[in-house]
This record gives structure tokens, C-alpha cells and sequence, in this order.
């Protein structure tokens, strides 16, 4: 199962990697130019963690991905992984800039 919420990508997985380490917060990606984020509203069933670049999200009960400029998305209890949309640029390959 898959979701994009703006230029955020999240699909359900398994279980998190082995070496995925807990980090605080419920923000999964900030706006640079707008100072928006993309973050569960649910803080009490939110744990984030990383594993290298990786960022996951476990939701220990349904949750809802909120965002200024984005309508609400409902996301079922269970694991995600998260990436960020990227572009090619005749610099290379860039994270898209919210």
C-alpha cells in the first residue's frame, strides 16, 4: 500500500529494518521554502526511527499524515517507509524543495 501526501512517499511495510534506531519527533519532512510539515497528528502513536538515510514510522493505532497545504490522509496502524520525491536537474538528481 502506497500514499504520497505532497512530495512525500509512504508504503506500508513488514517490519522495520533490524538497525533502525528510534529519533523523536512526528514530522516526516519539513517545508524549506513554506516552514510547513508533513507530521502525524496522532503524537501519542507515533514512534519515527532511521536506519542509515532511511526514515520508517511506526504507528502503534490508526493516524492521520497532516500538512498545511495537503488534504488529510488517514493511515492504518503498522510500519512505513518514507522517502522524499526527487527530480532530475541538469545538476543531478535533488530532493524536491516544498
Amino acid at each position: 500500500m502506497l500514499f504520497r501526501h505532497g512530495d512525500v512517499l509512504i508504503q506500508a511495510i513488514q517490519t522495520l529494518p533490524a538497525v533502525a534506531q528510534p529519533r523523536p519527533g512526528n514530522a516526516l519532512a519539513y517545508g524549506e521554502v513554506t516552514g510547513h510539515s508533513h507530521r502525524i497528528r496522532e503524537v501519542q502513536h507515533t514512534q519515527l526511527y532511521t536506519a542509515g538515510d532511511e526514515l520508517y514510522l511506526a504507528l502503534s493505532a490508526p493516524s492521520t499524515l497532516i500538512h498545511e497545504e495537503h488534504a488529510t490522509i488517514p493511515l492504518p496502524a503498522g510500519f512505513y517507509k518514507v522517502w522524499m520525491q526527487r527530480e532530475y536537474t541538469p545538476r543531478g538528481i535533488v530532493r524536491v524543495v516544498d
